[in-house]
């Protein structure tokens, strides 16, 4: 691991804080979590540009009036305004934001690295994280602000950043995922209109299936029926800093669960299936019109889009087993690097990763991308 116990603390705090906030739709608590943004408060000015990069920040309000941050980085010697490399989309997992991939030194952070080889690259941050703007008439107060799960993730933020940075580049883009960045990916290729603005994508410890998970501090919350517990309670939003919070995750970290290896992301275990939302039968027959939620069918993702897949042996969230049934349900034959002592936050945090990961993800884009010198 790269980073010093302070910068793992910020990653499992990102973690817990939005655990739930994305999964849970009920009364509200009045336990606000998102700090209020001061107007100088962005990812621009709080990582980015104190490296020497040059940073800008963009708004795109999605489809159900979210306001998300896109952040764009250049090299350290290049202009944003003249930037001529290709466009990559960043997505990060679930519990953190747009900074992971600045969280190591400039020399080893993704964002930075792809930056320097000519990339144009674009941060994106979902609804909901530190850095996005909240939404046109909702305050994160409100219930209904938290009423949405990685499927609107997908659909909505994932797909409405493409369809802006495309729209300011006037070319396809490529994609990274990490965790449920990955999970939002492959639900956003299956469709059609989302999928046609995409040159290749690559996807870090990818996601769909999660029916291998072994991950104590996961189970243990799956086999408490925690989401079930909270919800009953009417909690809408969780703030772990906070008394309740400590309390709720000293009852779950009670000894039994080494609860310091705390992994950067997880989805909602949907146990043999990579469907959208389950709200139970009567409301799946309003919104979907069958009883079960209707699965995005892998199959759906066109054959012509080069994917590339780094995963690792030591990952107790994207097993090695359930991402065979990915592969398996693909039309195409992705690019696999497999690294055999990587866990799930290696790809992010490890001081090797821009050798083992990064250079090769790297090549896989060039060999993909269209005819440049300056990447």
């Amino acid at each position: 691991m790269a980073k010093s116990v302070a910068a793992v603390v910020v990653v499992v705090r990102s973690f817990l804080l939005c655990l739930f906030s994305s999964q849970i739709a009920a009364a509200p608590t009045g336990i606000p979590s998102l700090r209020p943004r001061l107007p100088n408060d962005t990812l621009c000015n709080h990582l980015i540009l104190p490296a020497g990069y040059p940073c800008s920040e963009h708004k795109v309000q999605t489809k159900d009036g979210y306001l998300l941050a896109l952040h764009r980085v250049s090299s350290r010697t290049g202009n944003i305004s003249e930037q001529r490399g290709p466009p990559v989309l960043l997505q990060h997992g679930l519990f953190m934001a747009g900074d992971a991939w600045f969280l190591d030194s400039p020399e080893q952070s993704l964002g930075f690295v792809l930056a320097d080889h000519g990339f144009d690259v674009w941060v994106g941050n979902v609804r909901g994280t530190r850095w996005s703007h909240g939404h046109v008439s909702l305050s994160e107060k409100d219930k209904d602000f938290w009423d949405w799960s990685w499927q609107e993730l997908a659909l909505h933020d994932l797909a409405d950043m493409i369809c802006y940075i495309n729209s300011i580049t006037n070319t396809k883009i490529f994609v990274v995922g990490h965790s449920q960045g990955t999970i939002m990916s492959l639900a956003a290729f299956t469709q059609p209109d989302i999928v046609e603005m995409v040159e290749a994508a690559a996807l870090l410890c990818p996601i769909s299936y999660l029916g291998h998970v072994s991950a104590p501090f996961v189970l243990r919350m799956v086999n408490m029926h925690l989401d079930q517990m909270i919800l009953a309670m009417g909690i809408h939003e969780l703030d772990f800093r906070s008394d309740w919070g400590v309390n709720l995750m000293d009852s779950i970290c009670d000894g039994h669960v080494d609860c310091n290896d705390l992994l950067s992301s997880i989805t909602v275990i949907r146990k043999g299936t990579f469907s959208k939302y389950d709200y139970g039968l009567f409301k799946n027959l309003k919104l979907y019109g069958q009883l079960k939620p209707p699965i995005f069918d892998l199959g759906h993702i066109p054959k012509s889009l080069p994917l590339w897949i780094a995963y690792g042996g030591n990952d107790d969230l994207a097993d090695v087993t359930d991402l065979q049934h990915t592969l398996k349900e693909l039309q195409s034959k992705p690019e696999l690097l497999y690294l055999k002592n990587y866990g799930h936050v290696d790809f992010l945090l490890s001081v090797n990763a821009k050798k083992d990961v990064y250079d090769h993800m790297i090549r896989f884009f060039r060999s993909w991308g269209k005819s440049s010198s300056s990447y």
